[in-house]
């Protein structure tokens, strides 16, 4: 019976190992795989929400060599009480800028309005166009079940896009302060982020007129369970769409 039992020990001991060993080469494979790409487009609703969704994973696109453009929807003019649309819209494409800096991309902002966005043809000729013109191999944008009506307006424009171009680029889904904004995502990829994350607090810190604090405290806290699901310190995450 000792004997037995000494067998299962060591048959668990090496299914254990066995299970750790596939956890991180499936991990190590999936970043190779992400470092695939040439060209990225990370589009968001509003300044902000690229760098907060998945700037660790940008400053790794970049540190691989890989093309990286943040694209804003709209420029955040409703973001800012007691401003105007054009005061508002101003200091937050500046904060964009140097958030962009910080990540080594390049911003762009395309025309919709912050609180207003609209899903029509002209909306989804624009986005069309644009992915068009930047011909990305690989686009990240908001996941659509949210509660922010301008994150499900940008993803519902970015998949039409997708469709429309027959299907040209690989279209990925990132979360932004899970819970309160995105709702029900269950990822399928994961981003070891920890030698990126403080980059990636310093860049979206550059959106001082955000009420930045409770940002990093939703994202800190989504940033140590993803890093816990793809055993890392802090990790990113993301659901690809199929076809």
């Amino acid at each position: 019976m000792q004997e037995i039992s000494n067998i299962m020990r060591v048959k668990s001991f090496v299914l254990l190992l066995i299970v750790l060993l596939w956890s991180s080469v499936a991990m190590h494979a999936s970043e190779r795989w992400l470092m695939s790409y040439k060209k990225v487009l990370v589009i968001g609703a509003h300044p902000d929400d690229p760098e907060t969704m998945c700037g660790g994973t940008m400053l790794k696109l970049r540190e691989a060599g890989v093309d990286v453009v943040a694209v804003y929807l709209t420029s955040g003019e409703a973001g800012i009480a007691g401003m105007s649309h054009e005061e508002s819209r101003a200091i937050r494409q500046q904060e964009a800028r140097h958030a962009c800096e910080v990540l080594g991309v390049r911003p762009v902002f395309l025309t919709q309005i912050d609180g207003n966005s609209e899903v029509n043809k002209m909306r989804y000729e624009e986005m069309k166009e644009l992915i068009v013109a930047e011909k990305p191999d690989m686009v990240i944008t908001h996941w659509p079940i949210d509660s922010h009506r301008d994150h499900r307006v940008c993803a519902v424009l970015v998949y039409d896009a997708w469709r429309q171009t027959g299907y040209s680029f690989d279209l990925y889904y990132g979360e932004v302060m899970t819970g309160l904004q995105t709702q029900n995502f269950s990822p399928t990829l994961w981003v070891d982020i920890s030698e990126t994350h403080a980059r990636k607090v310093k860049a979206y810190h550059c959106h001082q007129s955000q009420g930045i604090d409770e940002v990093q405290a939703y994202h800190d806290h989504m940033e140590i369970l993803r890093g816990m699901e793809c055993h890392a310190k802090y990790g990113e995450a993301f659901i690809k769409q199929n076809y």
